[in-house]
């Protein structure tokens, strides 16, 4: 009877170990082994119940002004729908920050078939904040074609020094880019050649050293920083693609985008 208690107990205080494990905070480098790792269909969800908050979008204010007019006025377009394109990095600690802000803002026009977590770099600026990868995501919409070029991987080659690609721009986008952006700096984006992103409205070292469950819980409470920020963000986006549609969406007609319009 004492070996079995014994064992009784042991099996408790392994499973309260590792109950424990598992709702504690992970540090930073463990972020690394979700990357590419599908996001699951709860997780998805509660991602497009984020984007599709109007309480959160009608209260998020605190955002940078990243839009200006395109270079090139000719419309963007593809199959007859205008275009989003995105070109980034998976290693960029600010293209981390930015696909938060865009990734929501697309949940609104249309949907993922699969979105990826992915971390930023490791050994750069803000290392492995977490964020999803547009590489290998497939999205879907009856308003726009997202068209999404992540540029390399986000594993540096310590014999080369460099990051190794993983998506290459057509000669046409690497003319936008150029254009709006002699430099070429990531992470960009273009909606329709009527206006364009440069750069994230927020610092990635809001969220580094998070988790993404811990920055979904931040965003949900409409008055803290991260919600402010990430929501803006998309609220700034979301605008943008409506201008780019002629507001034909539903989203379009939400007071929040009609101010975000009037006033940049």
């Amino acid at each position: 009877m004492n070996r079995l208690i014994y064992a009784v107990a042991a099996i408790a205080i392994v499973a309260g170990i590792a109950v424990f494990l598992l709702n504690s905070p992970q540090p930073a480098q463990s972020l690394v082994d979700y990357d590419n790792v599908a996001v699951n269909s709860t997780t998805m969800s509660r991602l497009y119940a984020i984007a599709n908050n109007q309480t959160l979008a009608a209260t998020a204010t605190a955002v940078v002004k990243v839009i200006t007019p395109a270079a090139n006025s000719t419309p963007l377009e593809y199959n007859g729908k205008p275009e989003v394109l995105y070109i980034g990095a998976e290693y960029c600690p600010y293209c981390a920050s930015f696909r938060w802000g865009m990734a929501l803002a697309l949940m609104r026009f249309g949907n993922f078939s699969t979105l990826r977590y992915m971390t930023s770099s490791a050994t750069d600026y803000a290392p492995s904040t977490p964020t999803f990868t547009f590489y290998n995501a497939p999205y879907s919409s009856s308003y726009i074609y997202f068209r999404p070029v992540e540029l390399t991987t986000n594993k540096l080659n310590a014999t080369t020094n460099n990051y190794p690609p993983l998506q290459n721009m057509t000669p046409g986008e690497q003319v936008i880019l150029q254009q709006n952006d002699p430099h070429g700096s990531v992470p960009f984006a273009d909606f329709g050649n009527a206006s364009v992103a440069l750069g994230s409205a927020f610092l990635p070292t809001l969220i580094n050293g998070m988790t993404w469950g811990q920055i979904m819980s931040q965003i949900e409470q409409q008055d803290s920083p991260i919600s402010q920020a990430i929501i803006g963000e998309a609220n700034i986006y979301t605008a943008e693609i409506c201008r780019e549609i002629n507001n034909t969406a539903p989203v379009c007609s939400l007071p929040y985008v009609q101010i975000i319009q009037k006033t940049q």
